[in-house]
């Protein structure tokens, strides 16, 4: 069984989507999304600036325009999910691999939540924790908050990569804490804000509501979210984690374990983050970003 795995916003680089673009399948889904976009994004992607690609409201439809594309190469070549899951914004991707989304809502759903969450005011920030269990940085994250000024673990990467989410003078405070822990290092990330954390609250209703007005079918395959890291097939469930997602925990190091499991995973896109997770996780995960997948894809499941 094969489990396709869609990035996130953290991927995104001038120049993505290059390879893609040389797939008659995956160019067509490229000039798709960017007809359906208020500002087109493919010039961005080809030639920047990082900056302005960076930004949240151009980063996440940026990597979902990619992870489309790179689900209509898989679907050319006759390969189908047994299961699937997508890293922060990449669970839109994944709801549309599973047969949930049409691909117009999706990119229509990832264009109003980009929209929403740069619209928060900045107050906060994200770093990366590594080396340590993800009990001892909730502990240290715990220690260093204070009133109005959260933080908690907003991603669960991988074992001995965690991500804190939440205010910045709060993060400052862990930083330190999480030094004397003797962490290997600590690692700012470049992003606009404190995403997954209760920072975002105000995002919650406009996302909620554009959620809850999408046209949603049962998934084919299970699907497995983000604030669950289980599987499901129960539409209720994915609808409601992906409203919760804005502000919860991405427990990614139980998504690839579940994955790995079922079956072979592949990173759905043009990136290789997810793979190196995976294998800090002891599981195996290739990448549609690597020339070799697949040939790779075709000699694993010959018939």
């Amino acid at each position: 069984m094969l489990g396709y795995l869609f990035p996130g916003q953290g991927t995104v680089r001038v120049g993505m989507g290059a390879w893609l673009r040389r797939r008659p399948v995956a160019r067509a889904v490229l000039d798709e999304v960017d007809g359906l976009l208020t500002h087109p994004i493919s010039a961005l992607c080809v030639r920047g600036p990082l900056d302005r690609l960076v930004a949240t409201e151009h980063a996440q439809i940026a990597v979902t325009a990619c992870n489309l594309a790179a689900l209509a190469v898989l679907r050319e070549e006759g390969y189908e999910p047994g299961v699937v899951a997508g890293h922060s914004v990449g669970e839109l991707t994944a709801l549309h691999a599973a047969g949930v989304l049409g691909l117009a809502d999706t990119v229509r759903l990832v264009e109003t939540r980009s929209r929403l969450m740069s619209r928060v005011g900045v107050t906060g920030g994200m770093r990366a924790v590594m080396g340590l269990p993800v009990e001892r940085v909730e502990e240290l994250a715990a220690l260093a908050q204070a009133p109005e000024e959260p933080l908690v673990v907003g991603l669960e990467n991988a074992p001995g990569h965690v991500v804190v989410s939440g205010s910045t003078a709060a993060l400052d405070r862990l930083t330190g804490l999480a030094a004397d822990a003797d962490a290997d290092k600590i690692v700012p990330l470049s992003v606009g804000n404190a995403f997954h954390s209760p920072l975002m609250a105000a995002a919650v209703p406009g996302w909620a509501e554009a959620v809850r007005a999408a046209p949603m079918a049962a998934p084919r395959v299970p699907v497995v979210p983000n604030v669950t890291g289980r599987p499901t097939e129960d539409l209720d469930v994915l609808r409601d984690a992906l409203i919760a997602q804005l502000t919860g925990r991405v427990r990614w190091t139980d998504t690839v374990t579940v994955v790995d499991a079922l079956g072979l995973a592949v990173e759905v896109g043009d990136s290789k983050v997810l793979a190196g997770l995976s294998r800090r996780a002891g599981a195996r995960c290739l990448s549609m970003a690597d020339p070799g997948t697949l040939r790779r894809l075709a000699r694993e499941f010959a018939a």
